[in-house]
């Protein structure tokens, strides 16, 4: 094994296993994906570190932990389309489409969008697609979807989100009225107009802005 093999296996026992993140799908997706490939090179020797880091922009590479709990809840088939809000550098993307059969990644800020498509190509990801629009706006010309995972946290879930879920499907969101403090959410999508949301507590994530989230100003 390499430095980073060796690394990620570690990660995956100590954060992830030990922790109660049970799904062997996921677990052997996050050992799979390269993490340092996705995080700045001043960083890359915290690559697998059990906390987010920042990538520029204000927006940060989330805590491997928090990938992976948003993998489990969301319940990925290997035949899914999968909708992700907030792209960053592409790393939950990559688990993601390790699980998934296609996945859409949407941010809003076209450095981003383009660091995560040179991550993802690097990382040899094919079956992720990475667009620069409104992420709250959802992707309605792919929809709908089996699972819908959004990276920032919202003052509320997004109906155009919600909107975009097949029935049966499930979407996972932090959500709070503090742009920095929210609850892990996940809505289960039981019919037409039937909804089953849980909480699943306390989290920290940057705000999700758009026309069904945050303003720049707040």
């Amino acid at each position: 094994m390499d430095q980073w093999t060796t690394a990620r296996a570690e990660m995956v026992e100590q954060q992830l296993h030990r922790r109660g993140i049970s799904d062997k799908r996921v677990l052997a997706a996050m050992a799979s994906v390269p993490r340092h490939i996705f995080v700045p090179e001043s960083e890359v020797n915290r690559a697998y570190w059990d906390g987010p880091l920042s990538i520029g922009y204000g927006q940060t590479i989330s805590q491997p932990y928090v990938v992976a709990l948003t993998c489990e809840l969301l319940e990925i088939s290997e035949n899914a389309k999968v909708l992700e809000i907030g792209a960053g550098s592409g790393y939950a993307a990559a688990v993601i489409g390790n699980l998934a059969h296609k996945v859409i990644t949407i941010d809003r800020l076209q450095e981003l969008v383009s660091l995560s498509r040179k991550n993802l190509e690097q990382a040899g990801c094919r079956n992720v697609d990475v667009l620069c629009a409104d992420g709250t706006l959802g992707c309605p010309a792919e929809a709908p979807f089996d699972a819908i995972a959004v990276a920032a946290g919202a003052p509320a879930v997004p109906d155009s989100l919600k909107k975009q879920l097949k029935v049966g499907g499930r979407l996972v969101i932090p959500v709070g009225r503090s742009k920095r403090q929210q609850d892990l959410i996940r809505v289960e999508r039981l019919s037409e107009t039937e909804f089953k949301t849980d909480n699943l507590g306390a989290v920290a994530y940057v705000p999700l802005v758009g026309a069904e989230g945050w303003t720049d100003s707040g």
